[in-house]
């Protein structure tokens, strides 16, 4: 006779890893070696704008989870409701009916191509949130995937330091065959500082990389044990050193919101270690960067007569006449280019080009990922999932922070980051659901095998327990 068991998570992840083939975490792997070190404004020449290599991979991933999903057989594991694949599903519907609407009012030719690209890009970007969803499908995969996003991170941050202090952007001198600049792009200047922009094609794209990544990079370095906790916090300090030199408003705003919503999930003495070290981080970079101080005062207190903080001001005027075209459905998914204008505001962006309903599924996006970070961490009793889950909702929040300073979604290393976080909000919602499945599973039929109080077991009377899992 058979007995049921269910081996604790903690069981089965201590097993040594068998020898894999290529899965979703090689996939997505691939994904963040494209994202992070090929520039972003590079493509590949015949195909223009479709062109990106990241951006081409996450297509493939789209094709590939959607074969899986076609052909895959039933979990022995029920899957929680995840709401990123309602918000995503309303986001897409919105798109196309706002790209239709656009396309039946009539559009000047030049409008047309970056409408549907932007409908590309969004496969793509659904591509890769799916495949991390519901492709990784354990803790182990789950921090690897988490660990190689912050190594990958770590080291566009280091080419930033090293265009920071010398004021030259370097990758301007690569060349790949086949590839050639989309956009002009890279290092800028404020004041006497230099904004280093990494890989990517704009400082604030640079610097929403290095934002949402700051809380995962910390909760990581605090799960560490003596092995590979100095790398761990090396990686994380490089991150928050980068950004606190990035000369960029916008990215010590989001910064500040990394550090508050993820130092509660923290243990005390981590809290307290990690303030003190930000502290000495923060007197690091005054003190190697002369100028800093005078120039961050300066972003907030001059605010008034700062060019970008007035642009944004004055886009948030000429909004509601923008809006008035279509307030449901906006303008066009894609078709509101920056010749029009530049708000440096993705929620304004996408209120304008998809309506209010674009708005209420992008936000659905955001707060989704959010919350299933929150919920894993609400019902696990592994201290695993609930600092990661701290960690990845001081993502998704750190993100919507962000997002309001800039059109991030315009910029692929931003967008991409932002989709691959949401995925691997979903899964640790997915895992720590299983989990809990699981234990409440496992408890019934310990409480089925008791035999209710006053009353024995009759010698040779198989357990309910047994019974059930023999059927």
């Amino acid at each position: 006779m058979t007995e049921t068991v269910f081996a604790p998570r903690s069981v089965i992840e201590a097993a040594p890893a068998t020898r894999r083939g290529f899965d979703a975490l090689s996939g997505l792997t691939v994904y963040l070696v494209l994202l992070c070190a090929i520039p972003s404004n590079l493509v590949i020449t015949p195909l223009g704008s479709l062109g990106r290599p990241a951006q081409l991979w996450g297509l493939f991933l789209a094709l590939w989870w959607t074969v899986h999903q076609l052909q895959a057989a039933p979990r022995p594991v029920p899957s929680p409701w995840q709401p990123l694949r309602l918000a995503f599903g309303a986001f897409v519907v919105v798109a196309l009916i706002s790209y239709a609407a656009a396309v039946l009012r009539g559009q000047p030719a030049d409008q047309i191509s970056p409408a549907t690209t932007a409908l590309v890009k969004l496969v793509s970007w659904g591509g890769v949130m799916f495949v991390a969803m519901d492709g990784i499908r354990t803790m182990r995969d789950l921090r690897a995937l988490l660990h190689r996003l912050v190594v990958a991170v770590t080291v566009v941050a280091l080419l930033g330091l090293v265009q920071t202090f010398t004021g030259r952007s370097w990758i301007d001198q690569l060349s790949l065959p086949g590839f050639s600049p989309s956009e002009e792009g890279g290092v800028q200047s404020r004041g006497a500082l230099t904004r280093a922009a990494g890989t990517a094609t704009h400082p604030l794209e640079y610097a929403m990389l290095l934002g949402v990544t700051v809380p995962i990079a910390l909760t990581l370095a605090a799960l560490h044990t003596a092995r590979g906790r100095v790398t761990a916090w090396t990686c994380a300090a490089v991150i928050s050193v980068a950004t606190l030199v990035s000369a960029s408003r916008t990215a010590l705003l989001g910064f500040a919101a990394a550090l508050l919503a993820v130092l509660p999930g923290l243990d005390r003495r981590v809290r307290h270690r990690l303030v003190a070290g930000i502290a000495v981080l923060a007197v690091g970079a005054v003190l190697a960067r002369p100028g800093l101080v005078r120039t961050m005062l300066a972003m907030f207190t001059g605010v008034a007569t700062d060019p970008s903080a007035l642009s944004r001001t004055n886009g948030l005027e000429r909004v509601p006449g923008f809006i008035a075209v279509s307030p449901i459905v906006g303008s066009g998914f894609g078709t509101f280019l920056p010749r029009y204008y530049i708000f440096d505001d993705q929620w304004v962006l996408t209120t304008v080009d998809s309506g209010f309903l674009g708005l209420i599924a992008f936000a659905g996006l955001v707060i989704g990922g959010a919350w299933s970070a929150l919920r894993a961490r609400r019902i696990s009793d592994q201290a695993d999932v609930r600092v990661i889950g701290q960690g990845l909702f001081a993502a998704c929040t750190t993100a919507a922070v962000m997002l309001a300073g800039f059109d991030g979604l315009s910029f692929p290393i931003s967008a991409g980051v932002l989709f691959l976080v949401l995925g691997a909000a979903g899964s640790l919602r997915a895992i720590a659901g299983a989990d809990h499945w699981m234990t409440t599973v496992r408890a019934s039929i310990v409480d089925a095998d008791r035999p209710p109080r006053g009353t024995h077991r009759l010698p040779g009377a198989v357990p309910a327990g047994q019974r059930a899992a023999t059927r």
